[in-house]
């Protein structure tokens, strides 16, 4: 007689802990904001959580609706700042919320215990952490204000957008583009600046390919998202063809599509997105990383608070390359940037930023600036 197999029965949530009841970090009020920057339209979400012992946190994740927001605060309220892995669980189908909550109740416990948020995650492993600007424009003219800016803020890491193929440009000809594009570029920027070239996902691995191996004499540190295809195949074509080291990551969000991609062996520098992927989950995917010999610079177009967050980050993890920051082209733009976060400003001094030795994120947040520059509260 052939025996009965049990039948296994998912609970879903019936394994999430009770509710705190009373607790010092029982999370008792949840804010939210949906931003948007007056010039460059650059949208994300910052998030306010207070705890029943009247310590604050915050946390910024990517753009989010309404109707979002009220989920994660359901998700959210009554728990402790403590219980991250139930909310990433919970708020799985949410990533920029995730982000933006883990990261709030992480910026909570860190204050409530006094300490940086670099001490909590287990560092500091170094105590300046290297930047790198995203800059703002198609084209080097474009650029100028931006890289300026950088430039003046201490960076001497770029990152630059390749121009986009059209469709009836041949290959070659797309090829002298990009050459030209870099080139005009590092004449702007001058002797001693490195560069990042940013595909947006946008090319063919073939054509990827071909661009990376005509690049190689002009030396970027690494091509960032040459492609959208990221099967085995696709990634090997570029990687056999060329010695130019290749950036990946920053449209995942799972931490086991993360463990395939570099279990393929086909990228150099892993690239989750601040405003998508928690600290606390990137942290994760650096340990992945660090076993394959691979290192991290997360990727981040977001506001103030996630970049100044990603540079704690980055201080915890003994392989960071280094912590992308949007430099804005607009003076309006980096004025409400410096208003969040009080007057601490995303710059350095020869492309590092010196650690701060303050509680949580280091800084207060601005609320005035947050209401004054939101589209809605929640």
């Amino acid at each position: 007689m052939k025996p009965k197999r049990r039948k296994l029965t998912t609970f879903g949530t019936a394994f999430a802990p009770p509710a705190a009841e009373d607790h010092p970090l029982r999370i008792v009020d949840f804010h939210a904001w949906r931003l948007k920057e007056p010039d460059s339209g650059r949208r994300y979400s910052v998030v306010r959580l207070r705890a029943q012992g009247g310590a604050t946190g915050y946390g910024e994740g990517g753009p989010s609706l309404a109707a979002e927001i009220a989920a994660a605060r359901t998700a959210v309220m009554n728990r402790r700042a403590t219980e991250s892995e139930y909310v990433r669980a919970s708020l799985a189908g949410l990533p920029a919320l995730e982000a933006a909550v883990s990261n709030a109740m992480l910026d909570l416990a860190s204050r409530a215990k006094e300490m940086p948020i670099y001490r909590y995650l287990g560092g500091p492993v170094r105590y300046k952490a290297r930047l790198l600007a995203h800059l703002e424009g198609k084209t080097a003219a474009e650029a100028r204000p931006s890289l300026e800016r950088a430039k003046r803020q201490g960076f001497q890491l770029f990152t630059t957008a390749a121009p986009v193929r059209d469709a009836m440009i041949p290959l070659r000809a797309y090829v002298d583009q990009v050459r030209q594009h870099l080139t005009d570029m590092q004449a702007l920027a001058g002797a001693g600046a490195e560069w990042v070239l940013d595909g947006h996902g946008a090319m063919t691995p073939g054509d990827a390919a071909t661009l990376a191996v005509a690049l190689e004499p002009l030396h970027p540190v690494w091509f960032d998202e040459p492609t959208g295809v990221i099967t085995q195949d696709a990634l090997a074509k570029i990687v056999d063809e060329s010695v130019m080291p290749i950036g990946l990551g920053r449209a995942i969000t799972g931490l086991d599509a993360f463990q395939g991609l570099l279990a393929n062996g086909s990228v150099n520098v892993v690239r989750p997105d601040l405003g998508r992927n928690s600290l606390t989950k990137i942290k994760r995917v650096a340990a992945i990383a660090e076993t394959h010999y691979v290192a991290i610079a997360p990727f981040h177009d977001g506001g103030p608070i996630g970049a100044l967050a990603g540079i704690h980050l980055n201080a915890a993890l003994l392989n960071a390359y280094a912590q992308q920051i949007p430099v804005p082209s607009s003076d309006r733009d980096a004025a409400m940037r410096a208003e969040i976060t009080s007057g601490l400003r995303e710059s350095g001094t020869k492309g590092f930023f010196a650690l701060v030795n303050r509680p949580g994120l280091g800084f207060e947040v601005n609320e005035k600036a947050l209401d004054a520059y939101s589209e809605e509260r929640i």
